[in-house]
């Protein structure tokens, strides 16, 4: 009897060895993981911005950057994915102007003087124009032998006002702009 049960199960073994090999299982495709990639990734004067300290100071998420070089010019434009405006302008440019040159040439008629910013610095507001709203500006003359713009142009529809409360943010912005580091 013990034989029997024995060559039995064996039988049952090699039966089940015979049967239809089974289908591989196909494992779903892994989810892309999103990474925030810095400003700074971007190069050129990107490098002097950071996504999260823009936010902070004035309060709209950019996660697009792109720079460029022009000679001793060096640019960043950051904005919103899928969104053309608002963005944020930063331009550095190596210089050799005093102050006195500074303020008889480069700066733009009716800006105000900002203090504590630089050698000599100034802000303005532009008007709308065509495809974009007001611009707000602020540049200043570096210690450093250079010459920086950060500017913020708004979307077509803003209003005014509120493109020139946010050059105070600018100011706070262009404070934390090292640009000895580009």
């Amino acid at each position: 009897m013990r034989g029997r049960i024995v060559v039995a199960g064996l039988a049952g073994l090699l039966v089940s060895g015979c049967a239809d090999e089974a289908q591989p299982v196909t494992a779903p495709p892994p989810v892309p993981i999103a990474v925030d990639a810095a400003a700074a990734s971007s190069g050129g004067a990107c490098r002097l911005l950071d996504f999260t300290v823009i936010e902070q100071v004035v309060k709209t998420r950019f996660d697009v950057a792109a720079s460029s070089e022009q000679g001793d010019t060096h640019t960043c434009v950051v904005r919103a994915a899928g969104a053309t405006l608002p963005e944020l302008t930063l331009s550095v440019t190596e210089t050799t102007i005093d102050k006195t040159s500074f303020g008889a040439d480069v700066v733009p008629d009716k800006a105000a003087k900002i203090t504590g910013l630089g050698q000599q610095a100034y802000k303005r507001t532009t008007a709308a124009a065509s495809g974009r709203g007001p611009v707000a500006e602020v540049g200043w003359l570096a210690g450093d032998g250079r010459l920086a713009t950060v500017s913020w142009t708004a979307a077509r529809g803003s209003e005014r006002s509120a493109v020139e409360k946010l050059t105070g943010d600018l100011v706070a912005l262009a404070k934390k702009v090292d640009t000895r580091a580009l």
